[in-house]
C-alpha cells in the first residue's frame, strides 16, 4: 500500500514538479497562522493590547481553523512523498501525536474562549484556568513547530 502511495501520480507531482515547494509553503503559511493569530489571542488574555476586546478576538477563530484545514492538506502533500519513511519516523509520529494533541487543546480553548470571552469582558480579567489553557496550547504548537523542523532536519532515527 505504502508503494503504490509512493508510485501514485500524486506523489510523482510532489517530487518532480512544484508539488514539494508549494506545499511546504502553504504547510509554512499555515503554522505562522495558527501560531500567530493564537499569540495574539494569548498574549490579549495575559494583559497586552488591553484596548481590543476579548469578544471581537472571536473573528480570528476560523481564520485558525482554515489554517489548520490547510496544514492537513499540505501535510498530507509532504507525507505522500515518502510514506514509507515518514512512518517509520520516530520523529514524526511524535510530532504527528503532538499536532493530534494540539489541535484537540485548541479546540477545547476555542469553545470556552467563545462561551466566557463576553464574561472576562465585563469581569475585567481572566481566569487562571483559561490562562492555563492557553498557555498549554501555546507549548503544544511550540513542540509541533520544533517536531516538524527535527522531522525534516534529523530524517529518520531508524535509518541511522
Amino acid at each position: 500500500m505504502l508503494d503504490w502511495l509512493a508510485t501514485s501520480a500524486y506523489a510523482n507531482w510532489v517530487d518532480e514538479s512544484w508539488g514539494w515547494p508549494l506545499a511546504l509553503t502553504i504547510h509554512a503559511l499555515g503554522m505562522a497562522v495558527v501560531v500567530g493569530l493564537m499569540s495574539i489571542i494569548g498574549l490579549r488574555m495575559f494583559g497586552a493590547f488591553r484596548t481590543l476586546p476579548y469578544t471581537s478576538l472571536n473573528k480570528l477563530l476560523p481564520l485558525i481553523w482554515i489554517a489548520v484545514v490547510l496544514q492537513a492538506i499540505s501535510g498530507f502533500t509532504l507525507w505522500m512523498s515518502k510514506p514509507g519513511q515518514y512512518l517509520g519516523d520516530v520523529m514524526f509520529d511524535s510530532k504527528f501525536t503532538l499536532v493530534i494533541v494540539a489541535t484537540f487543546a485548541m479546540w477545547y480553548f476555542h469553545v470556552v474562549f467563545k462561551r466566557e470571552a463576553a464574561a472576562w469582558e465585563t469581569a475585567g480579567a481572566v481566569p487562571t484556568r483559561a490562562l492555563k489553557i492557553v498557555a498549554a496550547t501555546w507549548f503544544l504548537w511550540a513542540a509541533v513547530t520544533i517536531g516538524g523542523r527535527l522531522t525534516a532536519y534529523l530524517g529518520s532515527l531508524y535509518l541511522r
